[in-house]
């Protein structure tokens, strides 16, 4: 597996030769009024970074059950009117074991309040407020948008340090 990175006229342009599918996993970001719901991750990929919460599946799950356990695992709710709005995909130059495919949802309904674990610090921003530097470097190219009602697909090639070399978001309604 690999990804040829080439700088074409000032941009990258990436080549990957990669599986045809790639890991699956989800985020769920939790919606109300003005305010979406961020974590903290405290441990494990993504440390130290506000995201949204989420994971890989286990054996046998759909992906939406998935997003399901990972929300009840890491911030102690369970949505219950969810939607999805965005497929993202990270391909990483220096750590092909983290590429992977990203189902993003939002969630305006779940039971129990969010609550902190051993993995995840939850908290509430403004939508027009998010912490960006203290967030993946992609994020200000798509979360605005779907918090604003937008749906869209993306690709990120990151480089070393977590740097975007290159992207691509596209709007979808067909999510």
């Amino acid at each position: 597996m690999t990804i040829d990175a080439k700088r074409v006229s000032g941009t990258f342009l990436f080549d990957k030769n990669v599986p045809d599918t790639l890991r699956q996993a989800t985020l769920c970001f939790l919606v109300r009024d003005d305010e979406v719901l961020l974590a903290l991750k405290k441990r494990g990929f993504g440390v130290n970074r506000w995201n949204g919460v989420g994971g890989k599946p286990k054996d046998g799950e759909t992906i939406e059950q998935t997003m399901v356990r990972e929300t009840e695992e890491e911030i102690l709710v369970t949505p219950t009117n969810f939607w999805q709005v965005a497929q993202l995909d990270f391909y990483f130059v220096d750590k092909p074991e983290w590429n992977q495919r990203v189902l993003v949802y939002l969630a305006d309904e779940w039971k129990n309040e969010p609550g902190e674990t051993e993995e995840m610090a939850p908290q509430w921003f403004k939508k027009s407020v998010l912490p960006f530097v203290e967030m993946w470097p992609d994020d200000p190219y798509w979360l605005p948008q779907v918090l604003a009602g937008e749906k869209l697909e993306a690709e990120f090639l990151f480089g070393v340090n977590d740097t975007i070399l290159d992207k691509k978001v596209t709007l979808r309604s067909d999510l």
